[in-house]
């Protein structure tokens, strides 16, 4: 009798042990995917200063320019 509850505690405990194990995966996962979701968004803010960067930089070139062939400092 004394041997069966034993089996059965075994059981349990090896059974929470499964469970903690599993939950501790997924909690790691979901650490991995928000990781990964930062990394495509701070990858998407990279993208889009450069761009407007470029952009504005490009702007600039074609205003001074036309300042330098309004004033006939460029041809």
């Amino acid at each position: 009798m004394a041997s069966k509850g034993l089996q059965d505690l075994k059981q349990q405990v090896e059974g929470a042990a499964q469970e903690a194990v599993t939950a501790a995966g997924a909690a790691a996962q979901q650490v991995v995917d928000a990781t990964e979701a930062g990394q495509k968004a701070m990858d998407q803010v990279a993208k889009s200063t450069q761009e407007t960067i470029d952009k504005t930089a490009n702007q600039a070139s074609e205003t001074f320019s036309g300042f330098g062939k309004k004033f006939g400092l460029l041809k």
